[in-house]
C-alpha cells in the first residue's frame, strides 16, 4: 500500500510542476494563432503585452500553448516572445481563452489566470487545471505554476 500511495504522490507531483515558460520557438507563428483573432488575442498594461492563444495541431492531445509578447524592449523596441506550454514540445488539450483574467501585483508583475486541460494518453490521464502566469516586465522573467482541479 506505501508503494502504491509512493507511485501516485510521485505521479501527482509530476503533474503538478509539469509547464514551462519558454522563449518563442517553431510554436509561435502567425498561422498558429487561433481564428477570429479577435477573440483569441488580448492586450494588457495600455498595449504593453499581448497574449494569444495558439493551436500548432500536432500532436492533437497537446496542441495549445500562450504566446505573450511582453517587456521589456530590446535596444529596437522589441518585445521578449514567451511561450507557455507543459513543455517545449508539448501543450495542453485545451486553454479556455475566454476564460482568461488578469491583474497586476506591484510585488510579482501582471498576473494571468486561465483554465486549461491535460491529456496524458500514455496514461489514459485527462484533467482540468487552472493556469498562473505572472510576467515581470521589468525583468522579462515569466512564471507558471498549474493548479490540477480536482476530478
Amino acid at each position: 500500500m506505501r508503494f502504491i500511495s509512493l507511485m501516485m504522490f510521485v505521479f501527482w507531483a509530476t503533474l503538478a510542476v509539469a509547464q514551462t515558460a519558454f522563449p518563442c520557438d517553431w510554436q509561435a507563428r502567425a498561422d498558429a494563432i487561433v481564428e477570429p483573432w479577435d477573440d483569441n488575442t488580448a492586450t494588457f498594461a495600455n498595449g504593453a503585452v499581448r497574449v494569444a492563444l495558439l493551436d500548432v495541431i500536432e500532436p492533437a492531445a497537446a496542441a495549445f500553448y500562450l504566446l505573450i509578447m511582453h517587456p521589456p524592449y530590446d535596444e529596437l523596441g522589441g518585445r521578449v516572445c514567451t511561450v507557455v506550454g507543459r513543455d517545449i514540445g508539448i501543450g495542453y488539450a485545451n486553454i479556455d481563452f475566454n476564460g482568461l483574467e488578469a491583474g497586476y501585483d506591484p510585488a510579482r508583475g501582471l498576473t494571468f489566470q486561465v483554465p486549461a486541460t491535460i491529456f496524458l494518453p500514455k496514461q489514459s490521464f485527462q484533467n482540468s487545471t487552472f493556469l498562473s502566469i505572472v510576467v515581470n516586465q521589468s525583468t522579462g522573467a515569466v512564471t507558471v505554476k498549474q493548479a490540477l482541479g480536482n476530478e
